[in-house]
């Protein structure tokens, strides 16, 4: 007997979840400098994904799940096979990735390159995505 994972004592939880990929630690070329354009460097990847999930999701039905292992693998295949001059042009590129499915409601994504200044610890940039359909559809849903 499969028993729903909510009930009446259980309310239903929120029909959104994130997903949260933490310190992906690749290696690609990023930069315009001699040295850069010759020599991999390391990159840290920080991927937060929003998303609308639907009940069969939540009652394990796995081909319904935004796939994190999905994402992971075309984004450390893009990255490693890349060349990028910019960390703007690798970090846009990286959330396009994030951001294919239609479940994705808002992602961000923030990149790290370790010791490219002299006296700090890494240079970051961070760029986010919102799907402006998903707002007006969760206004229609509030309507009906």
């Amino acid at each position: 007997m499969q028993t729903k994972p909510y009930s009446i004592d259980r309310p239903a939880p929120s029909k959104n979840a994130t997903i949260n990929i933490r310190n992906l630690r690749l290696r690609t070329f990023i930069g315009f400098n001699p040295e850069e354009t010759e020599k991999k460097q390391d990159v840290v990847i920080n991927i937060e994904i929003n998303y609308r999930i639907c009940d069969p999701v939540l009652n394990d039905e796995v081909e319904k799940a935004l796939n994190y292992k999905t994402i992971a693998k075309k984004v450390i295949s893009h990255v490693e096979e890349g060349r990028f001059l910019l960390l703007e042009k690798l970090v846009a590129e990286v959330l396009g990735l994030c951001s294919e499915s239609p479940q994705v409601i808002t992602s961000r994504v923030t990149i790290d390159k370790p010791h490219a200044l002299r006296f700090a610890d890494s240079v970051s940039l961070t760029l986010e995505y919102r799907n402006e359909e998903s707002k007006q559809l969760r206004h229609l849903e509030k309507a009906s």
